[in-house]
């Protein structure tokens, strides 16, 4: 079995939103039990373990670095340090968040422009990229596809993910993919109104390596950090 880690943002495990989001997709990434789902008017009928299956597996969370298997002169305890540092090196910040459809899935996104979110997810991704093996041929085939652009095929064979930088759109992903729009529209207004009192400036705190044991296994935290660098005036 080879582990493979990942830099997210998650808040901290006795945050509201932390504790909701867990309940809705089920599964808490802290602890890896499985969360009592609330009884939500609206969805009567849908399968709720079929609509969150793979957000539920990665755990609630924002991808700042995508999953990556250890390069093998690295160790778990060096990519540890590193990524305490480079929480250190951060500010906590506030940016607005809101429930809204991103293409066909449903996420907590921002609703305005973070330049400090941006900084966090360009310095995880390159700063944290001498701990991540090179993609495998199965990976890289698994995530090349039809019509990829130059530029996001050259991010992935850089980085391994071809949605960084300017392509990154930061989400904490709630449901599956839904195809039909009237259910997708029916899901988005049950959870806007069931996470209303989340949308609005948001305090980002915290960063956190997630890892998971097995490609089959669920991801988990592994260590949460404190973003602790100085402000900016």
């Amino acid at each position: 079995m080879i582990p493979r880690y990942a830099i997210y943002y998650a808040p901290r495990h006795a945050h509201p939103l932390s504790q909701m989001a867990s309940a809705w997709l089920g599964r808490d990434a802290f602890t890896n039990q499985v969360c009592a789902r609330p009884m939500l008017s609206g969805l009567d009928g849908i399968d709720l373990d079929a609509l969150t299956k793979d957000p539920r597996h990665y755990g609630f969370h924002a991808t700042l670095k995508a999953p990556f298997e250890l390069h093998a002169d690295q160790d778990e305890g060096a990519l540890l340090t590193a990524f305490k540092a480079l929480a250190a090196r951060h500010a906590p910040f506030k940016a607005g968040i809101e429930v809204a459809a991103l293409g066909p899935f449903l996420a907590f996104v921002l609703a305005e422009t973070s330049p400090a979110m941006q900084a966090l997810h360009q310095e995880s991704v390159i700063a944290l990229d001498r701990f991540r093996a090179p993609l495998s041929d199965f990976d890289l085939q698994r995530r090349l596809h039809a019509g990829m652009n130059p530029r996001h095929e050259s991010q992935l064979r850089e980085f391994g993910y071809p949605y960084i930088f300017e392509d990154f759109r930061f989400h904490m992903t709630l449901s599956e993919r839904i195809a039909d729009p009237a259910l997708r529209a029916q899901v988005l207004a049950v959870l806007q109104d069931h996470f209303h009192a989340f949308v609005g400036p948001h305090a980002f705190e915290t960063l956190a390596v997630f890892k998971q044991e097995a490609r089959d296994q669920p991801f988990t935290i592994l260590e949460l950090e404190s973003l602790s660098g100085p402000s900016h005036p």
